[in-house]
């Protein structure tokens, strides 16, 4: 089958970083459905693990965890899905990617494909809606908790980007909280406000005073999904004291003697935790997806697809690395397709 792999972790500037490779076929055992790739999103994650892991000696890495496609078999104790059924899922970081025609994935992260989508639009979701997803309701409980005397509010930190998109509508959608959205840039600052944010505030200035200017009061919650260590001053600052503040991105410092003063909870988010333990609520994610595609086809969420770079292949993957790493991303970039 055909893939995209790489041996050593390379600049993405290299044309080595990423080749196209053969491989053999995969075959599904137990829980796993064999899926047919029709197409997947490439996420900061991708980046990341290119850049620290070098492929098994004599072997390829594969990267890829967003993918829509189609189930062509199921090992022996599968139960939720059958051949031919359309799904969309962010597969497990501790097994090779999706970047190859044919993958295999636990069902129980798995989830139904919304009917209204096609498979770019869809592979846009899954990662990113269960990070989102899981911060929100898992970590910092935004439905079930109030935060004495704060602001029913949220401050999302980097709206724009695939986490942020997503968290904006959701809170918007499903919640009763203002939803504020940093951006820097005009066409971020429209994306997040189109995808449902009340507020934006400008994260290249201090952010505190961005959020008191808005007179709302302090935020019960906050969520950061990128460049904490620069922002957690200012977080600190601006949000209500015993408030919850969750975070995605793994700055290599973080001084979190900051929340101490205000009693402020911390949550790290990482949705590869389920899959990586296979901890006994591990189907929660595929629960998940599928509530996410019942959302989208009534029309409550829409997919953060922004760009398609055409079909799988290492020189497309290739631009889609370099953009994500250039910082100035927005929303989702898809690959549809292996082409002839």
């Amino acid at each position: 089958m055909r893939a995209i792999g790489y041996q050593t972790s390379l600049p993405i500037n290299r044309e080595d970083s990423l080749l196209d490779i053969d491989l053999p076929a995969p075959e599904p055992r137990g829980r796993d459905l064999l899926v047919e790739v029709r197409a997947v999103s490439v996420n900061p994650v991708d980046t990341k693990v290119r850049m620290r892991a070098a492929a098994e000696p004599g072997g390829h890495k594969v990267l890829g965890w967003d993918a829509a496609g189609i189930v062509k078999a199921v090992g022996p104790d599968v139960t939720r899905f059958r051949p031919g059924d359309a799904v969309f899922y962010a597969g497990d970081i501790t097994r090779p990617g999706t970047n190859a025609e044919l993958h295999l994935v636990d069902e129980r992260i798995v989830g139904t494909k919304p009917a209204s989508l096609g498979f770019a639009e869809a592979a846009a979701m899954p990662l990113t809606a269960i990070t989102a997803w899981e911060a929100l309701f898992d970590r910092l409980q935004v439905k079930t908790h109030a935060v004495p005397g704060a602001a029913r509010a949220l401050l999302i930190v980097g709206g724009a980007g695939g986490v942020g998109s997503i968290t904006i509508q959701l809170a918007r959608k499903l919640t009763d909280l203002t939803v504020i959205a940093t951006a820097s840039r005009p066409e971020t600052r429209d994306w997040a406000l189109e995808l449902g944010a009340h507020h934006v505030v400008d994260h290249s200035r201090p952010l505190a005073a961005e959020v008191a200017a808005l007179n709302l009061g302090a935020p019960g919650f906050v969520f950061s999904t990128t460049q904490t260590d620069k922002h957690l001053a200012e977080i600190a600052e601006l949000i209500a004291p015993q408030g919850r503040f969750a975070l995605i991105d793994d700055p290599a410092t973080l001084d979190v003697s900051v929340l101490k003063r205000k009693s402020i909870s911390l949550h790290w988010e990482l949705m590869y935790t389920r899959s990586m333990f296979g901890t006994p609520d591990m189907g929660e994610q595929g629960a998940l997806l599928d509530e996410v595609s019942r959302l989208v086809d009534a029309g409550t969420l829409r997919t953060t697809l922004t760009e398609t770079f055409g079909p799988i292949n290492a020189a497309n993957l290739r631009r889609a690395h370099a953009l994500i790493e250039s910082g100035k991303a927005r929303g989702k970039v898809v690959l549809e397709g292996f082409g002839a």
